[in-house]
């Protein structure tokens, strides 16, 4: 029996499980579970891969995307670029071997959007996910900039600073960040939403609610809105292809 799983924390509402569960349920996929390796810490990572008899591989989420690296033997060029993971390939030899899948999800989702005018993002966090964003927007030649509660790390905005024109200047707007997602469905990042135009996309990774406060705001102005859930279908199909259970 070979298994998967998702490595996260508090993922009992993961989306991951029942998608591959429904996966191999339509596609009649046999010999293959999907289950949710929940830990309070990484450091219960090793365990895992110790202790679960033929498992072939991971998807890896919020907040061990960055922390599971160092547990890796390898990582493969974008990830490494990226500087975090959502993939893991356990092969024949029992090594570990990391991958970025969010970027394909991601740039897959958002390129039916993009217009010529869509030349500037802002980046809202700066988890492991936002930076498979800013890899992806920056190889089209897109400018990013992170906006977080304080200018840190690269971050060249805090929420404070925005103002109607620094959004009029950034068109595209992705929200990278937790707020928002269930039980706390009527958060939102807080930007200037009244400078927000029907040539503005919002791009948010959040899939629970389907459509977050943040898209609702977006929407009222006649932007284009954007959830997870395509970025998530896809890059859980580019996992599965990564696994490649036949080989």
């Amino acid at each position: 029996m070979h298994k998967l799983g998702l490595l996260g924390k508090n993922i009992s509402y993961s989306f991951s499980r029942n998608y591959f569960k429904n996966k191999f349920e339509k596609e009649n996929i046999t010999g293959v579970s999907y289950e949710n390796f929940d830990i309070e810490s990484i450091s219960s990572f090793p365990e895992i891969i110790n202790n679960t008899e033929g498992l072939k591989g991971l998807n890896v989420t919020i907040p061990y995307k960055e922390a599971v690296i160092p547990y890796l033997d390898k990582l493969n060029k974008k990830a490494k670029a990226i500087g975090a993971v959502n993939t893991i390939k356990v092969t024949k030899k029992g090594k570990l071997v990391g991958y970025n899948t969010d970027c394909y999800g991601f740039i897959n989702s958002l390129k039916p959007f993009l217009k010529k005018y869509h030349k500037k993002a802002l980046i809202l966090g700066t988890g492991g996910a936002s930076k498979a964003v800013v890899y992806t927007l920056r190889e089209r030649g897109i400018t990013c900039h992170y906006v977080s509660r304080t200018t840190k790390n690269n971050v060249k905005f805090t929420y404070h600073d925005l103002d109607d024109g620094i959004i009029s200047k950034y068109q595209i707007i992705i929200n990278c960040s937790p707020v928002g997602t269930f039980p706390d469905i009527e958060n939102c990042p807080k930007i200037p939403y009244e400078a927000i135009t029907k040539k503005h996309i919002l791009f948010d990774l959040i899939y629970n609610p389907e459509e977050t406060t943040f898209l609702r705001l977006g929407k009222q102005k006649g932007a284009t809105v954007i959830n997870g859930l395509n970025m998530l279908k896809l890059q859980a199909e580019k996992a599965w292809s990564i696994w490649n259970l036949n080989k």
